[in-house]
């Protein structure tokens, strides 16, 4: 059975990503594309690398038909996605991309996101999509919404650990580096290639940075109380991945032992052995996530390095995990392409 699915917001980069890989999907076909700043256009015009590709062309979302339309995955900018989604019809399935469902607390989506949630009702009945720890919840969701790139990557390095007791709660540092392209596709000066180019920064220093609240919300769910964890993101002169530095209070060993068992029959994370650790360059295009745990100096202390593609792990081809889920197709269906190297 082919099911149709339909892409709001596909003249951005996750769009964009969304249909390079469901091109290679076996029972998924789309059928409407819309780019309200791009309607009209073809995705050839819009994203030559996709020509090959037999596509419809770019609408306003006003214009889209939901007819016959199976899945819908939202690529829209934050605060826009509430007020899209709760006009679709009823019968569709949706994978949200942006951050207006991941926060379970509407008061927390205030303080992190500076405006009201335009949907409280809908948030109501949102799963949370970090496809490994929701799986089961996931699969009966009509609404699912897709977890920050940056706290995706340090739930990968975290949960197990947190959940297994093995690590210190109350000291946990991130040390995060993230390429450009998960500032989206629209111009900023600070983004510009004189800007970027030949450097790298900080940003939300100080714990400013909005993937905090998830980091909050899903630690603390698992301890059964308060976590807080220090998060320092870093802009990187490059076009995608994220790199995750992670410092915590515990032994190597065990740190090692429990992520390696709790990702054993995972296809998508891989625990490297002891001692290694991974390079943005190594899941580069790719749905694989890569961990590796390197004893510190200090006894007692333990790093952890987790690496993974913003774009496709982190937004695009967690998005498709999900909707292979919630269609009870193939969980790795159009997501076994190997990373690009070099």
């Amino acid at each position: 059975m082919t099911y149709n699915v339909a892409i709001l917001g596909a003249s951005g980069y996750t769009g964009a990503e969304l249909v390079r890989l469901i091109s290679t999907h076996p029972d998924l076909k789309i059928v409407g594309l819309s780019g309200n700043s791009k309607a009209g256009m073809t995705m050839a015009e819009v994203f030559p690398h996709l020509r090959h590709l037999d596509l419809p062309r770019l609408t306003t979302i006003e214009d889209m038909s939901f007819d016959g339309v199976d899945m819908v995955f939202c690529g829209l900018p934050h605060a826009t996605s509430q007020e899209v989604i709760a006009k679709l019809p009823d019968h569709v399935r949706i994978v949200d991309m942006s951050a207006d469902f991941r926060l379970r607390d509407t008061a927390d989506y205030e303080k992190w996101y500076g405006k009201a949630h335009a949907a409280p009702d809908l948030q109501k009945t949102a799963v949370y999509g970090l496809t490994e720890f929701y799986r089961e919840q996931i699969k009966t969701a009509r609404l699912v919404a897709g977890t920050g790139c940056n706290a995706a990557t340090g739930q990968y390095a975290l949960r197990p650990l947190i959940s297994s007791s093995v690590i210190d709660l109350d000291h946990i540092i991130i040390d995060l580096k993230a390429a450009v392209s998960g500032a989206g596709r629209s111009l900023k000066e600070n983004l510009l290639h004189a800007e970027l180019s030949e450097g790298a920064h900080a940003y939300a220093v100080g714990g400013t940075h909005r993937h905090l609240g998830e980091f909050d919300q899903e630690f603390s769910a698992i301890a059964g109380r308060p976590v807080q964890v220090q998060f320092t993101p870093h802009l990187l002169p490059a076009n995608r991945g994220i790199l995750a530095t992670v410092y915590v209070h515990g032994d190597a060993d065990e740190v090692h032992s429990t992520l390696s068992q709790a990702y054993a029959n995972e296809t998508f994370i891989i625990t490297l052995p002891k001692g290694e650790h991974p390079s943005i360059k190594h899941i580069r295009a790719s749905n694989f996530c890569h961990i590796g745990v390197v004893a510190d100096r200090i006894p007692g202390r333990t790093i952890i390095i987790a690496a993974l593609d913003n774009l496709t792990k982190g937004s695009s081809g967690q998005a498709l995990q999900n909707a292979n889920l919630m269609l009870g197709l193939n969980e790795t269906s159009g997501l076994m392409v190997a990373p690009v190297f070099p």
